[in-house]
């Protein structure tokens, strides 16, 4: 009886050794997501689209408060490109580009992005990122030269 309480509480050290080692070196699980970071002074609306099994999907509204980051999927990317609209709220600038998608007015999540006027919703264009095989990617919303017309960066998350 003694020899197995001797083993159970060997194997326990080990573990446990093993698990502070992991902590002295820095070891922290791995962040696997797709965020967004507003770096303006404003408040922003953000909305997400995506190549999903069911096809297209559209999702919104996160609300970026000024100089903070939200994350937008809190998992590791399944898709390799990922498209992005986003609105200043007060400001009315758009980060937008040329892939139509559908949105709405209030909180959603749309499957199909065709038909949007037909279904009810608005069409926004959206920017698209190519994430290659990056599990997680951050973008950037930054204030462009022109309001209408910010600068959007994306970049694999370090």
């Amino acid at each position: 009886m003694r020899f197995v309480d001797y083993l159970t509480l060997q194997r326990s050290i080990l573990v446990l050794a093993a698990a502070a080692g992991c902590l002295l070196m820095g070891g922290k699980p791995a962040s696997a997501d797709f965020r967004v970071c507003n770096t303006t002074q404003n408040l922003v609306g953000v909305a997400i689209g995506y190549r999903a099994r069911t096809g297209w999907i559209s999702e919104g509204w996160w609300h970026i408060k000024p100089s903070s980051c939200e994350t937008l999927i809190d998992a590791p990317l399944e898709s390799r490109y990922y498209y992005l609209y986003a609105e200043d709220a007060t400001r009315g600038g758009r980060w937008q580009g040329p892939i139509q998608m559908c949105v709405s007015d209030t909180e959603f999540k749309i499957t199909g992005a065709n038909d949007c006027f037909k279904r009810g919703f608005q069409r926004a264009g959206f920017e698209e990122y190519d994430t290659g095989d990056q599990e997680n990617w951050m973008v950037q919303l930054t204030d462009g030269p022109v309001p209408a017309n910010p600068a959007v960066t994306g970049a694999a998350n370090p």
